[in-house]
């Protein structure tokens, strides 16, 4: 039995057992993934998890439960599991009290997208890296394989998504202890995609051979690739949302309060088409929103709860309000430019980590790590001592953005704590007049 036929008879005991005034809602996740680590350029770990997860919620008036489940895939077993969730639920629900920005979405939508293409082996693309990785000392890991989601109501909604993608992470280790470190993600494996990631990383391996250069405090010329601007969009990206407009919580307070804008070149969508997420939430259908349009504010993200609570009309955001498949356009600087264009300044290949120093200014703080160098008359010099970085968005995404790379680079979440996430970024580079470095 495939994963949507279990879905599917699992809701359809569900029906036969749910009536009267009680509703339910049926959530639905599995995967069956490949996990490969890498150290000194070979497979050192490899493993498979095959698990499903559902959710089940019991709703009658205002009172509502859920119950999280981990099932077989065996329906003789996960049925009986199924029953057993559904009393525990039943005996509980008349203790609880309402809910009252509770909104069930009671339409019948459908949506279903089985992604189409060939199976990801995770044994062929390890050979690929390991032939690819000879004579370096590559450290890395690769996830990959087949991702399904469904949720099914008693009010006739049903969603359906399966889809494979991989995410490679991997650093290049130099004989000093320091490291360059890439990523190639996406649905379908392309060898020479791969190659051209890993000859890019090779080529900044080499620069980390150089005494490292130490910069004072100050304002610099700076290019950020994908990888370390989805470093600070992540911090900020849960602003969209309408509870944290709404509260005055938001890092994007300003931006939405008419008070600031940002350069006209940031566009930023919540897609649809094209991201590697499910087209539907709990919520219901999502639908595609422009967040930001030529520097200024969009559409917000607004899930039931918040419609209920605030006057608002929902849009199929989940429960959390932030971004699934958030994409922001490309400019028109071409990648092989970007060292000319950048001139003297630094090249951020990726950050350590980030965090608010002043949230309600936008302000973002962090460190570079060992992929950043100083380029003097469009040539990479040497490296960077790590540095900490403080900037305001409403600063480096305004007066300070002066380009954008062409092609917005997918970027997949790595977490697996728990599940394999789903979701993706796409995201450019940015070439910054100036990014502040305090310390």
């Amino acid at each position: 039995m495939d994963a949507r036929q279990h879905f599917s008879a699992l809701l359809a005991h569900l029906q036969g057992k749910v009536g009267g005034e009680e509703g339910f809602t049926l959530a639905y996740a599995a995967e069956v993934s490949s996990f490969i680590r890498f150290n000194q350029g070979q497979v050192r770990q490899a493993g498979q998890v095959q698990q499903i997860n559902a959710t089940l919620s019991l709703y009658q008036g205002q009172r509502h439960a859920e119950s999280r489940l981990a099932l077989s895939g065996v329906l003789d077993e996960d049925v009986p599991r199924l029953q057993q969730a559904l009393q525990r639920l039943r005996a509980v629900l008349p203790t609880l009290g309402e809910d009252p920005y509770l909104r069930i979405n009671r339409e019948a939508w459908r949506s279903e997208v089985a992604a189409a293409g060939a199976p990801l082996e995770g044994a062929a693309m390890a050979a690929q890296v390991v032939a690819a990785a000879s004579g370096l000392d590559l450290v890395g890991f690769l996830a990959a394989g087949p991702q399904y989601q469904g949720f099914a109501s008693t009010w006739g909604a049903f969603g359906w998504y399966a889809a494979s993608s991989f995410n490679l992470e991997f650093s290049l280790f130099h004989d000093n202890g320091q490291a360059v470190k890439s990523a190639y993600a996406g649905e379908q494996w392309d060898a020479q995609a791969f190659a051209r990631k890993l000859d890019g990383a090779r080529q900044q391996l080499a620069f980390l051979g150089r005494p490292a250069k130490s910069l004072q405090p100050g304002a610099y010329r700076a290019y950020l690739a994908p990888a370390a601007l989805e470093e600070l969009v992540s911090l900020f990206c849960w602003g969209f949302g309408a509870q944290a407009l709404a509260s005055g919580g938001s890092p994007l307070q300003r931006l939405f309060g008419g008070k600031a804008e940002l350069a006209s070149r940031v566009t930023m969508e919540e897609r649809i088409e094209g991201g590697l997420a499910p087209a539907f939430t709990a919520e219901g259908p999502r639908q595609p929103l422009r967040l930001i349009s030529q520097g200024r504010p969009g559409e917000r993200l607004i899930s039931s709860r918040s419609a209920a609570e605030y006057g608002l009309i929902a849009n199929g955001a989940c429960g959390g309000e932030y971004p699934l498949s958030l994409r922001m356009h490309g400019g028109d600087l071409n990648e092989q430019d970007i060292l000319q264009r950048l001139g003297t300044g630094l090249y951020i290949g990726n950050l350590w980590y980030g965090n608010f120093s002043d949230l309600p200014a936008g302000r973002l703080t962090g460190m570079t790590r060992f992929a950043t160098f100083w380029v003097e008359d469009g040539q990479i010099r040497a490296p960077v001592s790590s540095m900490r970085f403080d900037d305001s968005l409403f600063d480096f995404l305004g007066p300070q953005l002066e380009a954008l790379t062409r092609e917005p680079e997918l970027l997949l979440p790595g977490g697996t704590y728990g599940a394999r996430q789903t979701g993706s970024m796409a995201l450019p580079g940015a070439l910054l007049s100036r990014f502040t470095l305090t310390l």
